[in-house]
């Protein structure tokens, strides 16, 4: 049997897809294929994966766009590989992203099912760049997350202070995705830490400390949308959501940023100040809140100072009632 089966969905990315491939074709485990799902595309996405003569790479093609979560569950079925890992086309993994994942899974009880790492965004230009520094050097005053286990992930998870990542990140048995049932095929948002959240009803999750993934930013859903999906999310874990929230996890209020960050990045400031007034606000979020400031600002100019002063009155509206 194969040992890993890397499954790369891909929709009209011809320009993307072969740094994806190649870097799954890098690895330094030998023991692989690489199942590319063509989701339809019209690019020219057939013309890229024709050249690769290579037999490790296998093209599964969909007559038409069914979407990624499908193509995901189509590379799924297909894979012969005791491991799947997943990879999205506009993403790229480090040479030794599989080694070090077997090596953190390695004398480990079978009850370890998976292993995933953490990532990078490719935050292009001088701004980017300080907002990444920034947020790192913030986030020291946070409380470490719990990021590995069984139980102790799903609160964490849900509350988003842990990002598994599944659709680049994770590497996890073959039977135990099956098990799990693939991913969400409703859901358009949260369907990486949701298919997490149902593989570990089945085990536990290492973690690799390092970022072995390099993600593109590609761009945002409409904040209605998010803001939707994000409803639907958490309703279908309502008690797991009342259970964790009681333990002291911030969870509605963790969702509740997400929501402010891209209603103030679309301009829509009263929006996003609404959903702010119960976000979880802290040191480490302060870059991002700036950020997306910004650029709503440059959607739909206001005087900064006044977007500015909103903005922190938010904040200490939130942080109070986060205190209570």
């Amino acid at each position: 049997m194969t040992r890993v089966s890397v499954i790369i969905p891909t929709y009209n990315r011809a320009a993307t897809l072969p740094r994806a491939i190649d870097s799954a074709l890098e690895q330094t485990i030998d023991d692989l294929e690489v199942v590319v799902v063509d989701d339809g595309s019209t690019d020219d996405t057939d013309s890229v994966l024709a050249a690769y003569d290579d037999p490790r790479v296998r093209p599964v093609v969909h007559a038409t766009n069914r979407g990624a979560n499908v193509a995901r569950n189509t590379g799924l079925e297909h894979a012969r590989g005791e491991y799947v890992a997943f990879l999205d086309s506009d993403d790229e993994w480090h040479p030794e992203k599989l080694e070090r994942q077997f090596a953190a899974l390695e004398g480990r009880s079978d009850d370890w099912v998976g292993v995933y790492c953490d990532s990078t965004y490719d935050l292009s230009g001088t701004g980017g760049r300080l907002r990444s520094v920034a947020a790192s050097v913030l986030a020291r005053s946070d409380d470490e997350p719990t990021r590995e286990g069984n139980e102790e992930l799903v609160g964490e998870i849900l509350a988003d202070n842990v990002q598994p990542g599944a659709g680049s990140t994770l590497l996890v048995r073959t039977d135990v995705a099956s098990a799990a049932g693939g991913f969400d095929e409703d859901l358009d948002r949260f369907q990486d830490p949701e298919f997490c959240l149902r593989v570990l009803e089945h085990g536990k999750l290492a973690y690799v400390d390092e970022a072995l993934v390099r993600r593109e930013e590609t761009g945002y859903p409409s904040a209605d949308v998010i803001a939707n999906a994000s409803e639907q999310y958490l309703s279908t874990y309502e008690d797991e959501v009342e259970r964790f929230e009681d333990e002291g996890y911030e969870i509605r209020s963790s969702h509740a940023l997400v929501l402010a960050k891209r209603y103030v990045a679309e301009g829509r400031f009263l929006r996003g100040a609404w959903y702010l007034r119960t976000a979880a606000v802290s040191p480490r979020t302060y870059p991002g809140i700036c950020w997306v400031a910004g650029s709503g600002v440059r959607r739909r100019p206001l005087p900064i100072a006044a977007t500015l002063v909103a903005l922190l009155v938010a904040v200490t509206l939130g942080r109070r009632t986060l205190s209570r």
